[in-house]
């Protein structure tokens, strides 16, 4: 499973030396990779029918009990295959979507990059690296999003995009840390066994927070939702891959994954169902006030996530049965229409429905592809999706007294998400050809055979719903804790309430349609209403945040290094001042001290004089040098002392700064300007404190007893564990080890980002 993980990241990494090989007619090829992962976890179907669990276990850092742990069930054998299955029709598609594109070799290493991201977060069995993949899909969406970044508003796309999923992505890790606290592990399989632990906790509520916050954001909740719609800026591949099958659905797997231990409480259910319904039915009606393609098919998406999380909130098993056949559903029609979309775009150069109609004549495999998913969409007999459907009326009728409201307002939500299918999969083939458009010619068949065949494959689980039943659906449910019945799919349960509830909604919708027209008028209209969205609140609370930001920029950070190490000096002054002088307890035994010798007095008479001097000087040579009689000195010091280590350490320290401040000084005037003798005044008051302050500090640190246990680990441990004989050199790079580790990362990103400015080259316009 591991190797499947790492196939889209090593894509990505030969893309970077051999990119430039697959910017052609080359780049189809690299779809071979999602295939081969769809292939590979093919071949798992038949032992997770049975009953079995894949796990993989990679130590990493078991001392903290982080390890790359995998785990293959029924839940997450349904994303692998939507993850792979789709990305290989993706990876084909956009080959021809975006031929001739300067950066395909770029776009295709994002591509890449997502794909394993998105199996790591299926497939981690332990939350810290779940965190992590879960963290790099948004980074990698970023990129995705922001592909066209040339254009401002797909910059602002991406940056709010990762804003939302970034905070949600902060959750997250506070949730997986509280989940490891409480449980005592963070491997998700060992959570899952102390469902009352959890449930009994004090911080229960807290916890399940934290995680709704993450899958909220992750999965384009309300009030959270409006990244989505405005993520649609990014190629339709992106939209497809993204926003119809994988990541906008890592909130919904989050949520489901942790059912078993988290959910069946009252805060639980009715925080998903209220959430959950008011998403769906809002971003329903949303969709009849749009005329963009993929604008209406973000927000039918959207409301697919509510109908998704509203499933979970419910947590029957009717319910969850529901929701593992609708995101296999919702996979197949949404793929196939945002694919369609992207066709009609590529071929007219509009995505306005208002403009489109007739292209069946001259589109006509697109047009059965769009009118196939429409159907789906709908929950028409036999699509897969009138099953899904009924299986959702079934889960609302047996919710007890809130029965009759939660159905209907599934029904309200299905019926204007079947008006939205068919404006998307039907209205653009229907009606006369207008004059601009009888130019248009079928595309490469590699752009639309990618979603005739998913429709076709919508159409025919429909009809043989047996494909999925024992070998996806059941293994799902098992792995959400139920197994207790036989799962029975199929089109025909005879005369009754559901099918009833299934006629209604499609004579409804199909009502919508036929009378509720698209116009840029009512989608004018409706969108005077935005001053009071989440979005336009958003931007505002972000508007405020931006003046305080700068205001305090100005004041802490105007550009003087003088004003940020005196920042720096009066906080630290401040803090350490208080906490040292409520627990002070120096007591200097004066008879314990040795005799000062000549060799100490001189010394300490030189750097003394070297202070002073440095400090009154008016010339910043003189200034530097005697500051580098002050290193020396203490490194004599240091050698009085019997630390030739430190001493080595200061003097090589200190010559090399010695070195770079007269570089750094050498373009600059030789004399200060000392004209200010308020500045002169404060900051003689603040080093004098400062140094002060360190003076006590040491002092407090001298009546602190040495624990012997600590010395004596290091030393017993420094050669046999670390194999080196220096203990402080073994300490430092061994003993802390991730402490050195961290700060080599910091300073390598800090190499990169100043090499990139190197490089940049900024195009000005003439």
């Amino acid at each position: 499973m591991f190797g499947a993980i790492l196939a889209g990241i090593l894509l990505a990494v030969l893309l970077v030396f051999l990119g430039r090989f697959f910017k052609k007619s080359l780049s189809v090829f690299l779809s071979l990779v999602p295939l081969s992962v769809f292939v590979y976890f093919i071949q798992f179907i038949s032992p997770i029918s049975e009953g079995k669990t894949i796990t993989q276990f990679i130590e990493w850092i078991p001392s903290l009990g982080v390890n790359l742990s995998f785990t293959l069930d029924g839940l997450s054998l349904i994303f692998a295959l939507m993850i792979s299955g789709i990305g290989f029709l993706v990876f084909a598609y956009a080959a021809a979507y975006l031929k001739g594109d300067r950066y395909l070799d770029r776009f295709y290493g994002y591509l890449g990059l997502f794909m394993s991201a998105m199996l790591g977060v299926v497939l981690s069995d332990n939350v810290i690296s779940l965190f992590i993949f879960w963290e790099l899909t948004s980074i990698s969406s970023f990129f995705l999003i922001g592909y066209n970044n040339k254009d401002e508003a797909s910059r602002k796309s991406a940056i709010t995009a990762l804003t939302i999923t970034g905070l949600g992505g902060v959750l997250f890790l506070a949730a997986a840390l509280m989940l490891g606290s409480i449980t005592g592990t963070y491997s998700i399989s060992e959570m899952l066994l102390s469902k009352e632990v959890l449930s009994q906790n004090p911080n229960y509520i807290l916890l399940i927070f934290l995680l709704f916050g993450a899958a909220f954001t992750k999965s384009a909740q309300f009030p959270f939702h409006f990244w989505l719609p405005g993520a649609m800026k990014a190629p339709t591949p992106v939209s497809t891959y993204l926003h119809s099958a994988t990541m906008v659905k890592a909130g919904v797997y989050l949520l489901m994954r942790f059912t078993p231990v988290l959910g069946n409480q009252e805060i639980w259910n009715y925080t998903l169902l209220l959430v959950g319904g008011t998403t769906m039915v809002y971003a329903a009606i949303q969709t009849l006030f749009k005329t963009d393609l993929k604008a209406i098919l973000a927000y039918s998406t959207i409301s697919a996530l509510g109908i998704l999380v509203f499933l979970t909130g419910l947590g029957t098993r009717e319910a969850l049965l529901a929701a593992c056949v609708f995101i296999i559903v919702h996979a197949l029609y949404k793929a196939t229409l945002f694919l369609i979309t992207g066709i009609i775009d590529h071929e007219t150069h509009t995505r306005n429905v208002t403009l489109l109609s007739g292209l069946r004549k001259v589109l006509l495999p697109v047009a059965v592809a769009g009118f196939l998913a429409a159907l789906s969409n709908a929950g028409i007999p036999p699509s897969l999706g009138f099953i899904g459907k009924d299986l959702i009326y079934e889960s609302t009728l047996h919710a007890g007294s809130w029965g009759i409201i939660l159905t209907a307002l599934a029904i309200l939500t299905n019926v204007l998400l079947l008006y939205a299918g068919f404006v998307v999969g039907i209205k653009p083939f229907a009606g006369k050809l207008p004059e601009e458009h009888k130019h248009v010619h079928l595309p490469s068949y590699v752009l639309w055979i990618p979603p005739l065949l998913l429709a076709v494959l919508g159409i025919l689980i429909g009809i043989f719903p047996e494909i999925i039943q024992d070998s996806l659906i059941q293994p799902a449910l098992s792995a959400l804790g139920i197994s207790e019945n036989q799962v029975h799919l199929k089109l025909w349960h005879g005369f009754n309430t559901v099918l009833m509830l299934s006629g209604i909604t499609i004579f409804a919708g199909i009502l919508i349609y036929l009378f509720v027209k698209p116009s840029e008028k009512k989608e004018i209209s409706w969108s005077r209403l935005n001053t009071v969205s989440p979005q336009h609140l958003a931007l505002q609370l972000g508007n405020i945040f931006k003046k305080f930001s700068e205001k305090w920029t100005a004041l802490f950070q105007n550009g003087y290094l003088r004003t940020y190490i005196n920042t720096i000096l009066l906080f630290s002054i401040v803090l350490l001042g208080f906490l040292l002088f409520n627990h002070i307890r120096i007591k200097v035994d004066y008879k314990s001290l040795t005799h000062v010798t000549i060799p100490e007095f001189v010394t300490v008479a030189v750097l003394l004089i070297s202070v002073i001097y440095a400090v009154t000087t008016k010339s910043r040579l003189a200034a530097v040098a005697a500051l580098g009689i002050v290193g020396l000195t203490i490194s004599m010091i240091f050698l009085f002392y019997s630390a030739p280590d430190l001493a080595m350490t200061q003097f090589s320290i200190d010559t090399l700064t010695m070195i770079l401040f007269v570089l750094v000084l050498y373009k600059l005037p030789k004399y200060i300007n000392l004209t200010n003798r308020a500045n002169r005044i404060k900051d003689a008051l603040i080093a004098t404190s400062f140094g002060g302050l360190i003076m006590l500090l040491a002092l407090e640190v001298l009546q602190e007893d040495s624990p012997a246990d600590i010395a004596a680990f290091y030393a017993e441990n420094a050669y046999t564990l670390a194999k080196g004989k220096n203990v402080v050199n073994v300490i430092i790079v061994d003993f802390r080890g991730l402490d050195t580790m961290m700060e080599s990362i910091v300073l390598t990103i800090a190499a990169i980002g100043v090499f990139s400015l190197l490089k940049l080259r900024l195009h000005t316009k003439d």
